[in-house]
C-alpha cells in the first residue's frame, strides 16, 4: 500500500467520525487481536484502526450497552470511594452520659 494512500484514508475516515471518542470494535487479527472488544478511543486511532482492519464502528446496541456498562462501573467505583471515607464511630452509654458534663476548655455552659 502507498503511504500516501494510506494516511489519504485515515483523514477521510477521521474526517467522517463525528464523535471526538467514537466507540469501536475489535476485529480478529493474525497477530492475537480478540474480535469483539468494545473500546472507546479518539478519533485519530480508531480511523487508523479501521483502515488497518483491526477494528469497526461499534452498532447502535453495542454503544449503548458499552456506555451502560461504564455508567454502572462508575456509580461502583464512587459507591467504593464513599464508603472508603465514611467515618464510623462507636460511643457507650456510659461514655455518652459522662461525656456531657465534661466541656472542652474555653466553653462555657448557658
Amino acid at each position: 500500500m502507498d503511504l500516501r494512500q494510506y494516511f489519504r484514508k485515515i483523514r477521510e475516515i477521521e474526517a467522517g467520525l463525528s464523535d471526538p471518542f467514537p466507540v469501536v470494535s475489535s476485529l480478529e487479527t493474525p497477530d492475537g487481536g480478540k474480535a469483539g472488544i468494545i473500546s472507546e478511543i479518539p478519533r485519530s486511532i480508531a480511523a487508523k484502526m479501521i483502515v488497518e482492519g483491526r477494528a469497526v464502528l461499534a452498532s447502535e446496541a453495542e454503544r449503548d450497552s458499552y456506555r451502560q456498562q461504564q455508567q454502572e462501573a462508575k456509580a461502583a467505583a464512587e459507591k467504593a470511594d464513599l464508603a472508603k471515607r465514611l467515618q464510623v464511630a462507636f460511643i457507650s452509654e456510659r461514655n455518652l452520659n459522662s461525656g456531657s458534663s465534661r466541656r472542652p476548655p474555653g466553653i462555657s455552659e448557658k
